[in-house]
């Protein structure tokens, strides 16, 4: 890179900071985006969360008809029966500073559709899975429950589970793990359990409110920014040191042509002071009183 015209280093330079800021743009942006689809999901929980309950109909009159940018959250009530005997558990789900277990229970509509009722969680056993489950009420009841979307599958790809559990609420895979009763199942939509009618003696904890934390996008979007700013700033400033350096080497130069006596061997008097001031720069005091002692010692 020294071998390099001065010119050349320098292009060099500012071609790094450019493509430097341009990633630094592109991950701003994409932290504004991740920004604004924070606050659009703030504003769903804020309009749906405590909206009245409506009929599972109102929002979802056919299989597969659930939107998530209006319903996503919003109360529901349905009518029906449990189907206990499919129950199903989520496991590794963070409740209760602990590593819970979600309830998974089917349950049929009137009209024959099947929706997936999250009824709450429960804390771990001892072995894999809770030490016991609060079963759902028999026969007919009627359910207040909000809209979810279901899940992906895990990021690792593996979705092994032991029997009666899954790795995530990802309703595909539910519904192939339901067998006959899958097939009628709703895969767009599931629901977290609010109340139930009739209640039972014990029901499963529930679920947590979404948090209302915008989250860290907006600083890190403005942080990308600063980065790129910073990147010019540093290669302004190396820029910066590699002129004021050459200049000095240049009035060095000239120095040694006039003066050569103050760049002779050690046996010659160095002027630390007076070099400094022929190099355009303001003299040091100690050289300065350095120099005064020699001169006087007749050195």
């Amino acid at each position: 890179m020294k071998r390099l015209p001065a010119l050349g280093r320098w292009g060099i330079y500012v071609g790094i900071a450019i493509v430097f800021a341009i990633a630094c743009a592109f991950l701003s942006q994409w932290q504004f985006g991740r920004n604004a689809d924070r606050s659009a999901e703030l504003a769903l929980v804020s309009e749906n969360y405590d909206a009245p309950p409506v009929p599972i109909a109102t929002l979802v009159p056919t299989p597969g008809a659930f939107d998530e940018s209006t319903a996503k959250w919003h109360p529901v009530i349905l009518t029906g029966h449990y189907l206990p005997d499919q129950q199903l558990l989520a496991r590794n789900r963070p409740h209760g500073g602990t590593v819970a277990f979600e309830v998974l229970v089917p349950f049929q509509l009137d009209d024959g559709r099947v929706l997936l009722i999250d009824r709450g969680w429960v804390p771990p056993g001892a072995g894999d899975g809770p030490d016991s489950v609060p079963t759902p009420p028999t026969g007919a009841a009627t359910v207040i429950g909000r809209l979810l979307p279901g899940e992906s599958l895990p990021v690792s790809g593996r979705e092994t589970a032991p029997d009666g559990q899954v790795p995530t609420i990802n309703l595909p895979l539910i519904a192939e793990r339901l067998g006959t009763e899958g097939s009628q199942l709703d895969q767009s939509t599931y629901i977290v359990m609010m109340s139930e009618d009739p209640a039972p003696a014990t029901a499963p904890s529930s679920l947590e409110a979404p948090t209302n934390d915008p989250g860290p996008f907006l600083s890190y979007a403005i942080q990308w920014i600063l980065f790129a700013v910073m990147g010019f700033v540093f290669i302004g400033y190396v820029i910066r040191t590699e002129v004021h350096k050459r200049r000095e080497d240049a009035a060095e130069a000239a120095a040694r042509a006039a003066n050569p006596e103050l760049f002779e061997g050690d046996a010659a008097p160095v002027r630390v002071a007076r070099r400094r001031s022929l190099f355009g720069r303001r003299p040091d005091r100690d050289a300065s009183d350095e120099d005064a002692l020699l001169d006087r010692a007749g050195r």
